[in-house]
């Protein structure tokens, strides 16, 4: 999963074996998490606000409650967490989440498979040799022009993450893009770096993300397009300094692998050394027919899960149009299944091998599928215990009688523990906007800078943190240990977290 701890190689395939301690693996970490928050849980009172027809949590009703669950109750939710993680039912009375429920599913059962979907396809493309080639080429065609590379495509993964939260999504361009920044020369960190920070900062700078900005403005009782212009400032100035941060160490990486992080695994270097050579074998009808394909594959995919009429129309409440989609992950993994059979087909690969690539597709991607799993379940454990209010009881508490600029930079403090709690930003903002949000009338600032605050708080957590499958599935399928990505990102995490301190507070003073 995560490639071997330690100093960086110079130029070796191999890192060194070290002694000693090593950073524990995607998947270790998240058990001990899972661990540390099920006791967490205890020290924790149970409470629990009024809720109105909606489902919001009524502002002044909090109460607390007694633990609706014994020692073996939470012991068995302990048990069960990668259970309930997969495909837990949330019973619409009681709230609880077990996987005998009847009601709406709670689970990540639509990304689990269509993490396993998206390995299937992927590995097929890779079987047709097509997009090995056309990496080749293209890494050639750009051996000197890497960076301009990686700012197209971040540029354009942090405008697919403002305007309608591509995150989850992401998880599929591992396959491609990995091999890719390899063959340009630089390290795996800088496919990761690419990948989770272009994404992550468009979410976090959400313009008008229907499933941020829009729950929350809806929550908040604003229309979506109330705060855009800071929004819309945040993203270009936050998405051009994460954009220089990546582009930095990737050319540092490239100028001297031995300042690399991760270093290089077997056959990493090879790529970049064949890249330089020669010009690659030209593509052939079938490869450019695949190429086609698989690129038309991942704009449809675009397209079926953007909310056209809430993103042209401003209205987070719009009635969609009548050629939306509006896709989700069932119908994502049912669409990479069926792409990798045509694939399959248009390269004439044969029923049998066909169906051996399939397989192996999906079994290659089971570990960052199972990770998913564990992140979801750390939610379970918390949602049952009846937790989670009573720690955004004790915000609404923290934001109370201060004034705008120190309140504006509070409900991003105080959001950033319920954002490690409930990496959903739909589900966060569900919960906390109807608390935070009327108390920006007792500070004087606009409901518009709560949701801008709020939001960035949510996505600069999720930049990180280890209950997010967009992290732990990221870094898995990049193979990039979860310490080694810290490190990286850490320089760039605390400079956004002051730049956004630094928004919310020129945006409660102009308010």
């Amino acid at each position: 999963m995560s490639s071997t701890a330690g100093p960086a190689p110079n130029t070796d395939d191999q890192p060194p074996e070290t002694r000693g301690f090593r950073f524990p693996s995607a998947l270790t970490v998240l058990a001990i998490v899972t661990i540390a928050v099920w006791a967490l849980a205890f020290l924790i009172p149970s409470g629990e606000y009024d809720r109105d027809a909606d489902g919001k949590p009524v502002q002044g009703s909090f109460r607390e409650v007694s633990s609706p669950q014994d020692f073996v109750q939470r012991l068995n939710d302990l048990f069960l967490s990668p259970v309930n993680g997969l495909y837990g039912i949330q019973d619409g009375q009681s709230g609880q989440v077990a996987p005998d429920n009847s009601g709406d599913l709670y689970g990540s059962a639509g990304v689990f498979l269509f993490v396993l979907a998206i390995g299937a396809f992927i590995t097929v493309v890779f079987a047709t040799g097509a997009l090995d080639r056309g990496i080749a080429r293209l890494a050639h065609r750009l051996r000197t022009r890497g960076a301009v590379l990686i700012i197209a495509i971040m540029a354009v993964f942090s405008l697919l993450g403002s305007v309608e939260g591509f995150a989850e999504e992401t998880l599929g361009f591992y396959g491609l893009i990995v091999p890719l920044m390899l063959a340009l020369g630089y390290d795996r960190m800088v496919a990761t770096g690419t990948i989770i920070l272009g994404a992550g900062v468009g979410v976090m700078c959400s313009t008008v993300n229907p499933f941020a900005t829009g729950v929350a403005s809806s929550a908040a009782g604003i229309s979506l397009g109330d705060g855009i212009v800071l929004r819309l400032l945040m993203l270009i100035v936050l998405t051009a300094v994460t954009i220089a941060y990546v582009v930095r160490y990737a050319s540092r990486v490239k100028a001297d692998p031995s300042r690399s992080i991760v270093g290089f695994l077997p056959g990493d270097r090879e790529q970049a050394a064949t890249s330089a050579d020669s010009e690659p074998e030209p593509l052939t009808r079938t490869h450019k027919i695949v190429l086609v394909a698989v690129t038309l594959t991942f704009v449809f995919m675009i397209f079926s899960i953007i909310p056209w009429a809430q993103v042209l129309t401003g209205d987070a409440d719009a009635t969609p149009y009548g050629w939306e989609l509006g896709w989700s992950f069932a119908q994502l993994a049912a669409l990479f299944i069926v792409a990798a059979v045509v694939v399959g087909l248009l390269a004439r690969l044969g029923e049998k091998r066909l169906s051996a690539t399939l397989i192996q597709g999906a079994g290659d991607f089971v570990s960052p599928a199972l990770i998913i799993m564990l992140a979801r379940g750390v939610t379970v454990i918390m949602n049952n215990a009846k937790v989670t209010d009573t720690v955004l009881h004790s915000m609404e508490g923290a934001v109370s009688g201060t004034s705008s600029a120190v309140f504006g930079i509070l409900i991003f403090v105080v959001n950033l523990p319920l954002a490690f709690l409930i990496p959903s930003t739909s589900g966060h903002a569900t919960l906390a906007m109807p608390i935070l949000a009327p108390l920006a009338d007792f500070a004087d600032v606009t409901r518009a800078l709560v949701v801008t605050a709020w939001q960035a708080a949510s996505g600069w957590m999720n930049l990180w943190v280890p209950t997010t499958a967009v992290i732990m599935g990221g870094i898995s399928l990049a193979k990039v240990g979860y310490n080694e990505y810290l490190r990286f990102a850490a320089p760039l995490l605390a400079i956004l977290f002051v730049l956004i301190c630094g928004f919310v507070a020129l945006g409660a003073g102009l308010s």
